[in-house]
């Protein structure tokens, strides 16, 4: 294990060397969530809690619950819960995200989902990394039908992925979504996005917007702009209107 801090060092987290390692996907997803007071979010594979707690840092009136299909990740993201001082307010239930049955209606479901659905289209990951990477029997479809069963009426969905799967999302979203923003992820201005950051309500009829992008690095040495540097350091929210 590792200790890794977030937002500088506001939320620390304790991650497997060998498994799956959030980074700054985790960090983007969690400050894309909109502020609206005492609502209930939902992430759906949380993994160790990275993208979860560091929503629970930006959101203090929220409640929040973190679905792990792996238990021993479940029990991690638990225990980091506790160490940052949510475990009131923050709860993980170990289960999968193909065969879940919520109780309560959310306000918000977000999610990190694996980025692949057939093995062949990546190098095979290492075994421990195989399920953060691959999405086995839950492809991504399933992760937006749970989203959908687990949102109240014009609830708020919000995910990170792939620029490239881009199409796949909006289609899977059409007819119970609306109100759908995308915000392109670019690692510098004159690269293509590598990232789309997607919010969606559902049984909204609003209009597709294309948002302005979110330049990661401003030069060649590798720095942060003054935009990402904000919102990774927690200073700043992602605005996705």
């Amino acid at each position: 294990m590792t200790a890794d801090a977030f937002l500088d060092g506001r939320v620390r987290l304790r991650q497997s060397v060998d498994g799956y390692r959030a980074g700054i996907d985790a960090v983007l997803l969690a400050a894309a969530l909109p502020a609206r007071g005492q609502e209930r979010l939902l992430e759906l594979g949380c993994g160790a809690g990275a993208a979860l707690l560091c929503a629970a840092f930006r959101l203090p009136d929220g409640r929040f619950t973190g679905v792990e299909k792996d238990p021993a990740m479940a029990a991690l993201a638990r225990d980091n819960a506790a160490a940052n001082g949510m475990a009131d307010r923050v709860d993980i239930l170990q289960d999968d995200v193909g065969a879940l049955l919520v109780k309560t209606s959310f306000d918000q479901v977000f999610f990190n989902p694996p980025f692949f659905d057939t093995p062949g289209a990546i190098r095979p990951p290492r075994p421990e990394k195989r399920a953060a990477h691959l999405s086995g029997a839950a492809p991504l479809p399933v992760w937006i039908a749970a989203a959908a069963g687990a949102l109240k009426p014009k609830g708020r969905l919000t995910l990170i992925h792939r620029a490239g799967r881009l199409a796949e999302i909006l289609g899977l979203l059409d007819g119970r979504f609306g109100d759908v923003a995308v915000k392109p992820v670019h690692p510098r201005a004159d690269q293509p996005a590598k990232r789309v950051i997607v919010t969606a309500r559902l049984g909204s009829r609003g209009p597709l917007t294309l948002l302005p992008p979110l330049v990661l690095h401003d030069d060649a040495g590798g720095k942060y702009s003054a935009g990402a540097e904000a919102i990774l350091r927690g200073r700043a929210a992602l605005a996705m209107a």
